[in-house]
Formats: structure tokens, sequence, C-alpha cells
């Protein structure tokens, strides 16, 4: 479904994995209807996803084995009932928990249930539905075959990096490849399995979604992680020695908020490689991207303008340089090859002029975070007074606190200036913050739902450069209850984001 980043309109962030269900972590199944009906029915037309890709190390969206493929953990089990190739899955004893997902406890047993359902597929699929399956795979050859043996050969290893592999498989010799295609041929098969399922059950959900006036908004991670299916694939894209280990990686400079930066540890990209190839790469990355969505956030956005390079021998970040990045290049060829592009620019941290001029030659809408807003004077970037149009207005993102946790933690000067720039105070902060994104200029406005249900800190997200107990919360519909959504339609209503009709406002 085509979106014009121009149009007025506001939206939710919610990420698969924190819609309600009974099988220990949000995915496509019902629940993600129902959700997609309370958009709908709170005059919302975007629904923001975090990466849909796999999840890695710390259970981060942002670190998984694949750039290309999906999660396994947001496969419904109830198509897979109802097609009969899955009995009805049985939860364990004390069952899971509602409102956290415990990944270790979860994943364990929604890889078993998968697995069942394959081995069912295979075994009973109709002549249609294995047709179906095998005309995907077809479909797939930039990517599929590469990362389903990837998890092949890394499954029995328990997870070893590929680099740690016998050299022959390592290094793709040839004749390695061919004999783990036939010794892994079912563990292959199902991992092949599993990304159709994925790709059936995101798209009806898409479609169902576009049907009702609700556009997905995906996210793009810039980097991948070094123990990867596209990195062991492509190595030659990547900044790594003769052991295939990373020479330099990525991170962010120390700043205000950290004395040592962000060492994230991603390999870096070989532009000069990339560019020779006219950035197929990319084009088949973003092509793949948009199959899962109407509109995506590209995650740090600054680092293609310029990024930051960090030693890999260094424990931190306070060693690294500046180096050019591949700029409008890249997207112009993107462009060539798909067409324009729906994408909004994650353009926040160490911004220099550079990273806006890049922005607007492409005519991408940038973030403004209003919780960043009240740190300063009436001059700040962030309030809503100097927002440009071209912009997607947050209240916070899943990198933020809260905005009622993040009253709590404010100093008296933020809180006293928040208060009454928004006139509010402790009990209706987070409506105040939604209220000043919704009647902005910005052409786009979005909200965590945890923003619009008021909750504290304890419901937040991510908090960065922790590892360990992020990435799990998760809702119920006893949180929601029917104020939040009416109230959400009239604001969405009066600021000219949703037809008026559709809020119930008097007379």
């Amino acid at each position: 479904m085509t979106i014009d980043l121009n149009q007025r309109q506001s939206g939710v962030l919610l990420h698969i994995t924190s819609l309600p269900g009974p099988h220990g972590i949000g995915d496509f199944g019902p629940e993600a209807y129902h959700f997609v009906d309370w958009l709908q029915g709170a005059g919302q037309g975007l629904w923001q996803w975090l990466p849909s890709t796999p999840i890695g190390p710390g259970d981060s969206p942002y670190q998984g084995v694949s750039a290309f493929a999906g999660s396994p953990w947001m496969v419904a089990l109830e198509p897979l009932v109802e097609k009969g190739w899955l009995a009805a899955p049985v939860l364990p004893a004390e069952g899971f928990d509602a409102r956290q997902v415990d990944y270790g406890r979860v994943l364990p047993w929604r890889e078993q249930q998968l697995r069942a359902a394959a081995a069912g597929f295979f075994a009973q699929a109709l002549p249609a539905e294995r047709e179906a399956y095998e005309a995907w795979c077809a479909s797939q050859p930039h990517w599929l075959p590469d990362y389903a043996l990837f998890m092949a050969i890394r499954s029995p290893r328990n997870g070893q990096p590929w680099w740690e592999w016998p050299r022959d498989l390592a290094a793709r010799e040839p004749k390695a490849l061919a004999t783990a295609r036939e010794q892994y041929a079912e563990e292959v098969a199902f991992w092949q399995f599993v990304q159709w399922c994925f790709d059936v059950q995101c798209a009806a959900l898409k479609t169902y979604a576009n049907a009702r006036g609700v556009r997905i908004m995906g996210d793009l991670p810039i980097f991948v992680a070094h123990d990867s299916a596209d990195c062991w694939s492509r190595p030659d894209l990547y900044e790594l020695d003769e052991n295939f280990q990373t020479t330099v990686v990525a991170g962010v400079p120390p700043d205000a908020m950290s004395a040592a930066g962000q060492r994230w540890g991603n390999p870096l990209y070989r532009w000069d490689k990339m560019a020779h190839e006219h950035f197929r790469w990319w084009s088949a990355r973003v092509q793949r991207a948009l199959t899962s969505a109407d509109v995506f956030r590209i995650d740090h956005f600054r680092g293609f303008a310029a990024y930051y390079e960090i030693p890999a021998d260094s424990p931190d970040a306070t060693r690294g340089q500046w180096k050019t990045g591949p700029g409008k290049a890249l997207f112009d060829a993107i462009a060539k090859s798909l067409g324009e592009l729906p994408i909004v620019a994650e353009d926040l941290g160490f911004i220099t002029p550079d990273v806006h001029e890049l922005r607007d030659a492409l005519n991408y809408p940038g973030m403004k975070i209003l919780q960043f807003g009240f740190g300063g004077d009436g001059s700040h970037e962030f309030l809503p007074h100097n927002w440009p149009r071209a912009a997607v207005a947050y209240t916070g993102t899943h990198d933020n606190d809260t905005v009622r946790g993040w009253w709590n933690q404010a100093g008296p000067r933020e809180r006293a200036f928040a208060g009454s720039y928004l006139a509010c105070g402790e009990h209706d902060i987070h409506w105040a913050m939604i209220r000043a994104c919704a009647n902005s200029v910005a052409n786009i406005a979005v909200y965590p739902l945890q923003d619009v249900l008021g909750l504290g800190s304890e419901h937040r997200m991510n908090i960065p450069g922790i590892l360990g107990g992020n990435w799990g919360w998760r809702f119920t519909w006893d949180m929601v209850g029917a104020e939040p959504g009416r109230v959400l339609g009239l604001i969405a209503a009066t600021s000219g984001r949703a037809p008026i009709a559709g809020a119930h406002l008097p007379g």
C-alpha cells in the first residue's frame, strides 16, 4: 500500500512481540488483528514495529543473524493448527508470563512447536500447499539458501560463531557447501518452512491492516551482526581479516550521556566494494524490507553521511575516528532500482550539518522526540513550535523511558518547564505530550503504546547499553480498557489526523 509521508497522520509504536497471546510472546496471530481493529477505532493510520528480523544477543532485534529473514518467534501457531500441520499446543504446566517475554523458556518451546509443524507439513501438505511453498522458496534465491544453510550448520553447534566452524565451511569452499547442503537437507528445509510461514502470515496481517487504513512502519537497522548469514555469505563486503575477524567495528563516540561512548561491535561495510557493485546488496535488502512494511525507519541514518570507526581491539569507543559514508549515491542507486523510497531518517544523536544536508537532499522526514525538548530554553529543536512539517514526532521511542517514567526521573527545572509548556502535571503528562505531538505541524506523530496507556518506567522496552532484561515488555487487554482508544481517537480527529466523523464528537 502506498503511503504519502506528507499526509497528516498518526500511529502507535508497538513491537509484534509485545502483543498479548497464550504462547509466551506476541506474534502474527489473532491478537495482531485485534490490535489493528483497535488502531482503526482509535483513528490511527500507522502501526510502527521494531525490526522484524531474527533477534540476537541480549534478545535484541538490532543484532540478528540475518538482515533478510523474519523472526521465527513471530510465526503464529494458530494458523499451523488450522492447517492440520500442528496439534493444539500444550503449554508448560506453569504457563507463560502474560506481561513479560521469558526468552529462555519461550524460545525453546516455540521452536519445538515449529519443528512439529514442519514435520506435519512435509508429511501431509496438500499438493497446492507444497507447490506454494516451493514457489516461494524459488522466489527468494538471493538470501534464503544461504540463510537456511547457515542456520542448519549453526543449530547442532549450539550457536558457535561461523568463523569457528571448520575452515572449509567458514570459507565457503564449494565442495564443503555441497556436502553440507546434502548432510543438512532436512534442517535446511525446516528453516525454509519457517521463513515461508513468516512471509505468508506477515503478508496476511499487512493486507488486513491496509484494508482498514492502517499502514505498517518497519525498522531497518543500518548494520548487521558479525555472526550472521549476511557476513558469512559475503565476507568481502565487510572489514574482516583473513581469519574473518573484524578489524574495525561500529559505535558512537563519548558524549554527555556516556563517557566511554558506545562500542556496538558490528562489522563495518566496505563501502567501496558495495559501490563497485552499484549497491545491489542494499537494493535487495530494502526490497525485502518493503515486503513486510509500507514505510520504514532507517536506524542510525547519520552513519550514511559519516560513521564512527572503532579499532576492533578497543574495549570501548574512546578510540575511534569519523569516516565518510556512502552518502546520496547509495540511496540514488536503491531508488534507481526500486523507485521512490518511503523512508523515515532516524537522525538522532550526534548530528552534524552533513547529516541534515543528506536527509534534506533525499527529501526524507527526520525524527523529533518531545522528551528531549525540555533541557534548554524555547529555542530547543525538539520543542513542537520549532518542528518542521517534514518530521515524525514522537513522545519517546523504544530507547526512551515512558513519558510517566521520564516525568518522575526529570529534574525540577525540566519538570517545571514541561508542566508550564504543556499545561499539565504528573497525572496527565502522557496525554499532554501526545496532544502536543498531534497538534504540531509535523506530518506524522507516533506514540508508544506505553504512553497511550500512561504507564511507568517498569514498562519501558529498552535501556540502551544494558545487556539483558530488555525487549520483553508485553501488554494485556485488561491494561487498555475503553478510554485510551476513545481519547486517542478524539485527539487524532481534532488535530486533523483522522476524520472527525470517526471520533464520535457531540452534536
